[in-house]
């Protein structure tokens, strides 16, 4: 960037903080609306509730200091009509018009108390302070001015000083400059495919919009520069993704044996009739298991549909093969869960089981890891620990990571190759030519298919779609924190009734300045006031980990009546009689959570009851959460519109899921190019053609290996 005419080294030190560190970063940054300053609208056409651009002159402005706050207030006017524009807390404005400058006005209009019109808070261009700015050059002026009025003007957003004129300017000059002969990395076969604008042409319009390009087509991102700008970010991404899944398949995996003993062996671990889609899905697993390149599958399922007992029948195959199986967990209290799920139902049958965490002692750890390094333990359980350099398998076979998004590609990686790390040590035999490991991932977390391809890309996908019979959809309202008192009594019954109840806060101590309940607090009321004659018990994340264990099992034998936590009961647990949930301050939790805070409930034949408390004045955002709950017990439903309420980023919590960084597309918008970019990008990995030549494939693979390396940050292709 600092090459650039007008930029320098200061100025790209500012455009890097922004992301933007070369022309192509530059080119890429669109503006995030538009206004119409061929045709602006006269204040005579303006009505109250729209949005509007308006130019004019202006006639008079001032600031006035009220108790509260200094409120700029400007008159802009077109011949006898006028137009009132107010700015809060704006005593930086003072100095900045003067009577008789043009400007460029956006923003809501609306009805002043005298029946006049106005805009609150617009935003604002002095057009006059075009004809002033730059060189003495009269042809620099005019071209200035000229990419100002009179035409479709893009809006940038601001970075410091530089304000989306200079990004006019700038984007104007580097666009005129670029190669004519700009080439093209995506085949032309592709391009033809789908009707795509030339690069160059894309990036001229979608920056400087021909004169009777749709508004609504800019604003959506649906004019053919848009889209082509669009498919040409998902499509290198695609065909990332694509040739790892291929490369995958080439390598050399463990051909598991799928005979009658071990058949045998996971009907005696099944505690209950499978359903349908666990059936399905289980054959997809062992069929993938059975083929000598490794599995790469993601196991999904909404709460309760009975994920555990599947990636149980996929260890067995493992382990009745003599391989040993890892199962990662993203935190303490579910590793332990899996641990007492495997050993209720495994170890009766007779497989060793062992729990690594961080929280064991230092002695029971090296136990632990000589048993894992002896092949001794068949099923190892555990948290981050496992990925820990001192951890070494035996024979690994089987990885099987839970809630995937909460780590990393990168520690799913250093997970499967903790056997090669083994091998090596011991000088392995032609015949051992390092297998990799196969891998399921398991999420509960319902991911709309959209992002599954982009984050999911490199796996296969298995849907657990059916809960297991006798699970009845959990009745979900949502009241106001005044009526406690009926709901602590309904919770009442539910227990005189002889079921279970948990109570929900969102944190663990109280807190002053968030005015949250807090669980320790809420614990005690509960027990000393409200329920003085019931067991209340309480967990939470802070409590020693055998704490947790006699909570959770006597929570679960039935001597706790109700359990107040918080959330980390969001997965693992599981309690059948458990009937009634109640969640206070449940505007403050995302949906996905809410939906497997609630997931926890209904998962015996009773029917159960969510209860969303909220008090004070909750957002709008925090409204459409809650009416969703209450509307819908379709996991894949609610994770679609928390997605689109948080975006992706903050949809998996973290960057390092493994989502790309896009600057054009938008994955919840632009689904329907994702799916083209996917299928195009499957027509080139598969090979020259009548339409595609070997230069052309091996452009795209140049093209798209140096986007993986320097943009996309995800784990390495190729």
């Amino acid at each position: 960037m600092q090459y650039v005419k007008g930029i320098g080294p200061r100025l790209a030190e500012v455009l890097a903080a922004k992301g933007l560190a070369t022309v192509d970063d530059l080119l890429h940054y669109l503006p995030f609306r538009y206004e119409d300053r061929l045709n602006p609208r006269s204040v005579a056409e303006l009505r109250a509730g729209e949005m509007a651009t308006v130019i004019g002159e202006v006639r008079n402005s001032g600031l006035f200091r009220t108790r509260r706050m200094p409120i700029f207030q400007l008159t802009m006017g077109q011949g006898r009509a006028k137009l009132k524009c107010i700015w809060f807390h704006a005593a930086y404005l003072q100095d900045r018009f003067q009577a008789g400058q043009m400007v460029a006005l956006y923003g809501k209009v609306e009805e002043d108390r005298d029946g006049g019109l106005q805009i609150m808070q617009p935003q604002f261009e002095i057009l006059g302070d075009i004809y002033e700015e730059g060189g003495a050059d009269e042809a620099e002026k005019k071209a200035a001015a000229s990419l100002e009025i009179g035409r479709i003007v893009p809006i940038y957003e601001s970075t410091g000083k530089l304000t989306p004129r200079w990004f006019r300017q700038k984007i104007r000059w580097v666009l005129e400059n670029l190669n004519p002969d700009l080439p093209d990395p995506i085949p032309a076969a592709v391009r033809s495919h789908l009707s795509l604008a030339p690069m160059r042409e894309a990036l001229f319009k979608a920056h400087w919009p021909d004169a009777g390009e749709s508004f609504n087509d800019l604003q959506a991102s649906r004019t053919a520069a848009h889209i082509r700008l669009i498919f040409d970010e998902l499509f290198f991404i695609e065909l990332g993704l694509e040739l790892k899944r291929r490369e995958q398949k080439a390598q050399t995996g463990i051909a598991f044996s799928l005979n009658d003993a071990v058949r045998a062996a996971i009907k005696k671990i099944l505690p209950f009739h499978p359903t349908s889609a666990q059936k399905r899905v289980l054959k997809e697993i062992a069929s993938d298991m059975q083929k000598a390149c490794p599995m790469r599958r993601l196991l999904q399922g909404d709460v309760g549909s009975g994920k555990t007992i599947v990636a149980f029948q996929a260890a067995i195959i493992a382990i009745e093969n003599g391989y040993q199986v890892a199962l990662m967990a993203p935190t303490e209290i579910l590793a332990q869960q899996h641990y007492f799920s495997a050993r209720q139902i495994l170890e009766r049958a007779g497989y060793r089981i062992v729990l690594l965490t961080g929280s064991l002692e230092q002695d029971r750890k090296r136990d632990v890891r000589r048993h894992i390094k002896q092949g001794n333990a068949q099923l190892v359980i555990g948290t981050h620990a496992l990925i820990q350099d001192r951890v070494e398998f035996e024979n690994l076979g089987l990885v099987i990571v839970d809630e995937q998004h909460r780590f990393g590609v990168m520690q799913r990686l250093k997970l499967m190759r903790k056997t090669d790390d083994a091998r090596v040590e011991r000088a392995p035999s032609p015949a051992s030519a390092d297998p990799e490991p196969d891998v399921l991932v398991m999420t509960a977390t319902p991911i709309p298919r959209t992002l599954a391809l982009t984050l999911y890309g490199d796996l296969d996908v298995s849907v657990l779609d059916e809960l297991p019979p006798g699970r009845t959809p959990v009745v979900t309202r949502s009241v106001a924190d005044e009526r406690s008192p009926e709901v602590w009594e309904f919770v009442r019954k539910q227990i005189a009734a002889g079921h279970q109840a948990y109570v929900v806060y969102p944190v663990i101590e109280e807190n002053e300045e968030r005015e949250l309940k807090a669980a320790e607090q809420m614990h005690r009321q509960l027990r000393e006031k409200i329920f003085t004659e019931l067991h209340v018990g309480l967990l939470h994340g802070r409590l020693d980990a055998s704490v947790k264990e006699r909570v959770m099992r006597e929570f679960q034998a039935g001597k706790i009546e109700i359990l107040v936590a918080t959330t980390v009961i969001e997965v693992g647990v599981d309690v059948p009689n458990a009937t009634v949930m109640v969640i206070e301050h449940a505007d403050r939790f995302g949906l996905a959570q809410l939906h497997q805070l609630r997931g926890r409930i209904g998962r015996g034949a009773a029917k159960s009851y969510c209860v969303l408390m909220r008090g004070g004045k909750v957002s709008e955002e925090g409204e459409r959460r809650l009416d969703a709950m209450v509307r819908s017990n379709d996991g894949f439903q609610i994770a679609e519109l928390d997605l689109e309420l948080r975006g992706p980023g903050e949809f998996f919590g973290t960057r390092q899921a493994g989502i790309p960084s896009f600057r054009v597309a938008n994955i919840i918008r632009d689904r329907e190019l994702l799916e083209a970019a996917k299928r195009e990008a499957a027509f080139v990995i598969s090979g020259p053609n009548a339409e595609l030549s070997n230069g052309e494939i091996d452009r795209a693979l140049r093209e798209m290996r140096s986007r993986w390396a320097a943009s996309y940050g995800l784990v390495e292709v190729g």
